[in-house]
Parts: C-alpha cells; structure tokens; sequence
C-alpha cells in the first residue's frame, strides 16, 4: 500500500512496557505484512550459543497484521545469511510510522542452512502466566510457534536481501 524507503520505528512491547525500541527502513507495507530494514539495535554482542547478533549485522524483519508472529532475517555484515529470529507476538499495529508489537515470549531460531531449528524461551512462556490471564492468547501463541517450525522445516522462512 505504501512505498518503500519511508522511515518507521519498531516499538517492541513485552508485558505492557515498551521493551526496545529502534529505527528502521521501510521496505514494504502492503496491509497485511509489514517489511523493515535495520542495523542491529542492540547494544554491543548478543551471544546466544547458537548465533552472534552483532554491531554491523542487518535485519529485514516481517510483521504480519493477520499472524502472531515476526520473523527476522539476520544477516552479518558481510551479507551472509546468519539466519532467521522470529517472535512469538500479537499481530502488528501500524500507525502511521510507528510498527507495534507484543512480544508473547516465545522465540524460534532456524539457521541459514535450516540444520539447526530452535523452539526458545519455553520457561519464559510457562511463568509469564498468559495461560490463565488470557488463554485465548496462549493458544494463539503455542499454534503461531508450531506454524513457524513447520515453516522452518519446509524452508518457507521468508529471504530477501540484506542490502
């Protein structure tokens, strides 16, 4: 619906609270999915074992209005594929430049060659208490986990270039 090259903002919320939140280039809008490019927004090395997520690394990430879940592709900053983060969310609200989402916990990881496909944050999930707050939710979130490995293991994660 809207042109690339418009600047957003990603705000990423998480119990209620605005977790991070950070610039980013928009790619595509087309009402149903959102697409931005950005610089990794954190702050020095994250190291989670299984991948670095580092100054220089570039992040295309897809925010879906109709799915609870954004899948971001991770590329180093010699634009390899590293591979693809995606949260467990709320669907996306766009308001005018600004891209909303609920972080729900979950987290899956595939890496670039689809070897390596991780379900993340499980225990996160467990104690955050969303079952019994809102179970609806909770099973909107453990189905969106479930559809993304699948997805992850039929190779249909989302690829674009980095650049």
């Amino acid at each position: 619906m809207s042109a690339p090259s418009a600047d957003v903002e990603i705000h990423l919320r998480k119990a209620g609270r605005t977790k991070i939140r950070y610039p980013a280039a928009l790619l595509a809008d087309d009402g149903t999915l959102v697409t931005v490019r950005a610089p990794w927004a954190g702050a020095g090395v994250r190291d989670f074992g299984f991948v670095r997520f580092e100054p220089g690394d570039t992040f295309v990430e897809h925010y879906r209005r109709d799915r609870w879940y954004a899948v971001k592709e991770v590329y180093a900053a010699d634009g390899a594929l590293k591979g693809w983060y995606c949260d467990v969310t709320r669907p996306a609200v766009r308001t005018g430049s600004v891209v909303t989402v609920e972080d729900l916990d979950l987290d899956l990881w595939c890496s670039a060659d689809g070897g390596t496909i991780l379900r993340l944050d499980e225990d996160e999930f467990a104690a955050s208490g969303l079952a019994a707050t809102d179970p609806a939710a909770a099973e909107a979130a453990l189905r969106a986990l479930s559809d993304l490995e699948r997805l992850a293991g039929e190779g249909l994660l989302p690829r674009s270039r980095a650049s």
